[in-house]
């Protein structure tokens, strides 16, 4: 029998099946020794080759199922990936299942504990929990219905809260075994929104398809995307069917859920690495059952199983997030187009700065193309504004400008946004007497300073250390911070306006499970005049009381080596700017730069990010760079520089003559040195996408067999999106 395995190996193994062993399906996991250790591995079928003389064959030890694991459109999904990825079957195949599954647990459901009121509790009304907000939140959920633990965790409702109604006698648990519901109704918690003429020919558009198909919903930030979705799943979930929507990042899975939670009384479930592994399994169950009928998930929760499945639904389609960048290289958004054809199932790719890869399948006509060109209610179009900072002071990279603009807002009761995309409170530690800087010893990279933990620390290796009292070099006590962190802004923003609350949003302030949600809630309701954040606060978050928003230092973007850093600067600045005056209040941008006559500037300030993509996507196709022409990134790294350089060389010797096939390379990457090893990179570059696939067909398997390649890590990425 062939097995495909877990491990870093492209061929199956040949393993023997025991007489007792009844034969296993294509697509059962099995049980199987690998050297020392045992592994749960996938039934490939039987060995088109005969047993070689002479080779002991390991046996099979179990079978873990009696049918395939995945439904048929999966296990063709992954496979296909796996082909096109150049990724090994087993590896890919584990990384769409679940963890227990992967460990051999059976895939069904265990015993949970479930939550209900008692006689008492059931009598109380939630005015009677005035003083206890969670434990009010909590008893309101708990009177719709009983809840499981996972249901607990997934409402993030306070544990403390729970303890609290238990110990008063209010709640009760049991222990019991979770039964699916399978004969889900439909049913509104709210009424739909009246649409606008435009979200209503989206809508229509979709419905109205004979034949279902990729759709691009380009809509400028605050032009009712969400409730276009809504409109689309609500005739879909009528029908019986199930959706899966995909979000970049778990910050916005919260806010996802309950948004549409409120809209549709159907089951809701959650996939995203924040749960518990049986929470994971729990809902992957539920959807492969027909149990849920709305699945949010990070980008992983493209490989869950459907029994009906609908519509396909991708917000933010441009985010780098639904790039896996390590391992099964896998693109989601690409996926979800691909399961869309296979499953013959409308997928709906929502945005307000459309990558250029969707723009052009959109352009050529390969992809339906929606726009949304208006804000929905009364929101009014954003004011923007450049502010040319050369030669003017800077208080943690304010101006004076900005700070005049940001107190008049706040003497109005506004809230403002500033966005700065670096954490800590400084960016390196620096001698003011002699210049020495902090360097990681691992990379080639300064320390940051992290003030309030008295920390130096790298943020690509992770190293960290105390910041010191005196100079590595000189010995002097004059230390002090060069650049600015979002801890020192915060700081700054305290002193400047003393009477108005500071809120700062980063990886940094968020780390404890549930706060990232808690303070998202506490900055849409107001809570605090002034946030402070990075990248988090720039993807999708609805905040009606923004007025003005301000991009402090985005400068090194326009002059970046990699050829995507103009799209993604434009991504980010139509993105940051979309979280301004998206109620009825007017909203200003303001953006921050040394350079306020860049042509990258000028146009997405002048003309926007539609105008502004179309002049890129038509340099794109000029120079023959993607999505023009296709690209797949070797990497190699190694403590000693010259293995690495010679293991690529020795790949790209493997590469044929071709005139529509370029290798380039080796080459360092951006950053040479990074956690103790030397690290370049090989670019190969085809101008179609089958020679590509037959070219490394035929390379791939031959790398396994260069003695060179033995000595370093390598990897291959087929659709780069990270050259760093």
């Amino acid at each position: 029998m062939k097995v495909a395995l877990p491990v870093p190996i492209y061929p199956a193994y040949d393993y023997v099946l025991p007489n007792d062993i009844a034969v296993p399906p294509k697509g059962a996991r099995v049980r199987v020794p690998f050297g020392q250790r045992q592994l749960t591995g996938v039934c490939l079928g039987e060995s088109d080759s005969e047993p070689a003389a002479g080779i002991q064959y390991k046996a099979i030890m179990s079978v873990l199922d009696d049918t395939c694991v995945w439904p048929e459109a999966i296990w063709n999904l992954v496979q296909w990936a796996a082909d096109y990825y150049q990724h090994p079957l087993g590896d890919a195949l584990m990384h769409a299942l679940p963890v227990l599954l992967r460990h051999g647990e059976a895939d069904n459901y265990q015993t949970t504990r479930q939550y209900e009121l008692t006689t008492e509790g059931a009598a109380l009304q939630p005015d009677d929990l005035k003083r206890a907000p969670q434990q009010q939140r909590l008893l309101a959920a708990l009177k719709q219905a009983p809840l499981l633990s996972r249901d607990i965790r997934a409402g993030e409702y306070a544990s403390s809260a729970l303890r609290a109604l238990q110990d008063k006698g209010w709640v009760r648990q049991q222990e019991v075994t979770a039964k699916p519901t399978l004969d889900w109704q439909l049913n509104l918690g709210e009424q739909p929104l009246q649409l606008n003429q435009e979200q209503a020919i989206a809508v229509a558009t979709i419905a109205a398809a004979s034949k279902p198909q990729p759709y691009l919903l380009q809509g400028v930030t605050g032009s009712g995307k969400t409730e276009v979705y809504l409109q689309c799943m609500t005739e879909v979930l009528r029908k019986g069917g199930q959706v899966l929507v995909l979000v970049p990042e778990i910050g916005l899975t919260p806010q996802t859920l309950q948004r549409f939670q409120q809209r549709f009384s159907v089951p809701v479930v959650m996939l995203h690495s924040g749960l518990t592994d049986r929470e994971r399994l729990d809902a992957w169950l539920d959807a492969r059952c027909g149990a849920a009928a709305i699945v949010i998930g990070t980008r992983s929760a493209i490989f869950t199983p459907f029994a009906k499945l609908g519509l396909i639904i991708l917000d933010e389609e441009h985010d780098n997030s639904y790039k896996q960048q390590d391992g099964f290289r896998y693109n989601a958004r690409d996926l979800a187009v691909k399961r869309g054809h296979h499953e013959a199932v409308p997928v709906l790719l929502g945005t307000a700065t459309p990558s250029l890869e969707t723009l052009a399948n959109a352009k050529a006509g390969r992809y339906g193309w929606l726009t949304l060109e208006n804000r929905a209610g009364g929101a009014k179009a954003v004011r923007h504004q450049v502010l040319d900072i050369k030669q003017l002071p800077l208080k943690a990279g304010l101006s004076e400008p900005l700070l005049k603009l940001m107190g008049k807002e706040l003497e109005q009761g506004n809230q403002v946004l500033l966005f700065l995309n670096r954490r800590g409170f400084a960016a390196a530690l620096i001698c003011h007497e002699c210049g020495w800087l902090a360097q990681c010893p691992r990379c080639d990279a300064y320390f940051t300073v992290h003030q309030s933990l008295g920390q130096l620390q790298c943020h690509h290796c992770g190293t960290q250390q105390r910041i010191p009292r005196q100079c590595n070099d000189c010995g002097s006590t004059q230390l002090m911070g060069r650049g600015v962190g979002t801890e020192q802004l915060e700081q700054v923003l305290q002193q400047e306006f003393p009477d108005h609350s500071v809120l700062r949003i980063d990886r940094d302030s968020t780390r404890r499970k549930g706060e990232l949600a808690k303070q998202l809630q506490a900055a849409t309701e107001n809570k605090h005049s002034l946030l402070v954040g990075t990248q988090m606060l720039a993807k999708g978050h609805h905040f009606p009381d923004v007025t003005l928003v301000a991009l402090l230092d985005v400068d090194g973007a326009l002059y970046s080596s990699d050829f995507r850093s103009a799209e993604r600067l434009g991504q980010l600045y139509t993105q940051v700017a979309g979280r301004a005056g998206r109620a009825s209040k007017q909203g200003t941008v303001v953006l921050q730069t040394h350079h306020p006559e860049h042509e990258l500037i000028q146009d997405l300030v002048n003309n926007g990010y539609h105008d502004f993509a179309l002049t890129t996507l038509t340099e794109r196709e000029q120079t023959q760079l993607p999505p023009f022409s296709h690209m797949t990134l070797f990497r190699a790294e190694a403590t000693e520089r010259e293995a690495a350089v010679a293991a690529l060389e020795a790949i790209g010797a493997l590469f044929p003559e071709h005139p529509d096939l370029m290798v380039l390379g080796p080459l360092p990457a951006v950053m040479e040195r990074k956690a103790g090893k030397f690290r370049y990179q090989l670019i190969v570059q085809c101008a179609q996408r089958g020679l590509r696939q037959q070219v490394l067909k035929h390379v791939v398997p031959q790398i396994a067999g260069l003695s060179i390649t033995r000595k370093v890590r390598w990897s291959l990425d087929v659709d780069p999106q990270d050259f760093t």
